[in-house]
């Protein structure tokens, strides 16, 4: 077992890792920039160390640092966490160079799935459908326009490094195109010190569909079931579930989906936890999106539908565990989880961040009501980070009990002093097109839209 492994995170991720550590009597080591001092992971960790500015770019995203850090604290490992450089292949190999264990994919996986447009062609390999799209990145306008023009608009100007919606962008003619390709490069740039992109056809009213994959060093791959990440503001998750009420009646197409995510894995000889991810369309039909390489915002719902641990698991792969359980057990779902982000932001005003001190935080209990935060009374939403406060897992033997223990849980989270996601996510849980589980990447912004923005604004 590792003595000592460095989070290199913040956050609530960062307290997640910290948990499964201890529950594995293994020391922590958080690292923190000036504006985080305060923050949880740094008062639950055995150790922290400052490395830097509040500015990302000179603190969590600072190779050098991380690295000085674990080697004056003395590390065995270092957990990533998800965002900054969790799918950052340099990292990781700087990470083996250092004779310092990355707690996630090995290096040769990485560099096989770190740049997206790449990872389209080991889907292709793996005779996993993916959408029409640009043959590796687009380095200028020029390239950008012939794409749009060949494949047809609408179309996707992705980030080659990175995830959670950002350097994303839809475009719809060649106005747009450049504005966006330019704004999504910029974004890139700043949030994972890459600014490749590339680009995609757009999928118009698509569901969002993603398999949590598990591969250990022997090679053996399994995935673990879906996760209905469909409800999002600006391709950032609002709502997650599983398991997707989409397949209720489609089973068939689930068991196709998931042996086609396990395909794409063993392409790229993938190793510890990653999500392999795709959209769906209106006739189901499943293209091949990403495969994100790291530990996903919402692991929490899969982990509370099958009783597996994925960070502690992801630690006991990265020395050398076997992966014990059987691709069988996954494939029929025996509850149902819901997640809720909980974010600092003002839904019914474009969703800005809602940055500022928490003066009173009352977090939902009860039954099956899981709540990861790092958030508490008095402490203060940075405005250089994510804005996320918590997330609210709740699960219940069905889709109906989990929805009505959700609402009630929501109706119990009180946050005061910054504006948040809360009464939007109520909102969407009485839409009865929801409660239906027919709803798509649209439905925020159908709901936002034309004259049932003031009926759901009086409901939250």
């Amino acid at each position: 077992m590792f003595e000592k492994v460095l989070v290199a995170n913040r956050g609530e991720i960062a307290v997640r890792i910290i948990r499964a550590c201890k529950e594995l009597n293994i020391r922590t080591v958080a690292v923190y920039s000036k504006a985080d001092a305060s923050s949880m992971h740094v008062q639950m960790a055995d150790e922290a160390v400052c490395i830097g500015e509040a500015a990302s770019s000179d603190s969590y995203l600072r190779i050098d640092r991380l690295i000085s850090a674990a080697e004056v604290t003395d590390v065995d490992a270092i957990h990533p966490g998800y965002g900054f450089l969790s799918e950052n292949a340099h990292f990781a190999d700087i990470c083996e160079d250092c004779n310092i264990r990355f707690i996630g994919p090995s290096s040769a996986a990485m560099n096989a799935m770190e740049d997206k447009a790449l990872s389209r062609d080991l889907a292709t390999k793996a005779g996993v459908p993916i959408p029409p799209g640009s043959e590796g990145l687009v380095d200028d306008e020029a390239a950008a326009k012939k794409v749009a023009k060949e494949i047809g608009y609408p179309v996707m100007i992705k980030a080659t490094a990175g995830g959670g919606g950002r350097g994303m962008r839809v475009a719809h003619n060649d106005v747009s195109l450049i504005k966006d390709y330019h704004a999504a490069r910029a974004e890139a740039e700043k949030a994972f010190g890459n600014s490749g992109v590339y680009i995609e056809k757009f999928i118009e009213n698509p569901r969002h569909i993603e398999f949590q994959i598990l591969g250990d060093s022997r090679g053996k791959i399994i995935h673990l079931g879906e996760r209905d990440c469909s409800i999002q503001r600006r391709n950032q998750k609002l709502i997650e579930e599983t398991p997707s009420p989409l397949f209720e009646k489609k089973p068939a197409l689930r068991k196709k989906m998931g042996r086609a995510a396990v395909k794409i894995a063993e392409q790229a000889k993938y190793t510890n936890a990653g999500t392999v991810e795709f959209v769906v369309d209106d006739k189901g039909n499943f293209y091949f999106l990403e495969m994100n390489k790291r530990i996903q915002v919402e692991h929490p719902i899969t982990e509370e539908v099958t009783d597996v641990d994925l960070v502690k698991y992801q630690i006991l792969i990265a020395l050398g565990e076997q992966i014990r359980e059987s691709q069988s057990e996954f494939l029929t779902p025996k509850r149902h989880s819901i997640e809720c982000r909980i974010n600092a932001e003002d839904p019914f005003g474009d969703f800005r961040p809602s940055p500022g001190k928490i003066n009173m935080y009352y977090a939902p209990g009860g039954r099956n009501v899981r709540v990861d935060s790092h958030a508490y009374a008095g402490y203060t939403i940075s405005p250089h980070y994510d804005s996320m406060i918590a997330k609210l897992i709740v699960t219940g033997k069905d889709r109906r009990e989990a929805m009505d223990r959700m609402s009630r849980a929501l109706d119990e989270y009180i946050i005061e002093g910054v504006k948040t996601t809360i009464p939007f996510e109520q909102a969407i849980l009485q839409d009865p097109n929801f409660r239906r589980g027919v709803y798509s990447t649209n439905t925020v912004a159908e709901l936002l839209g034309g004259g049932r923005r003031e009926l759901i604004e009086e409901k939250a």
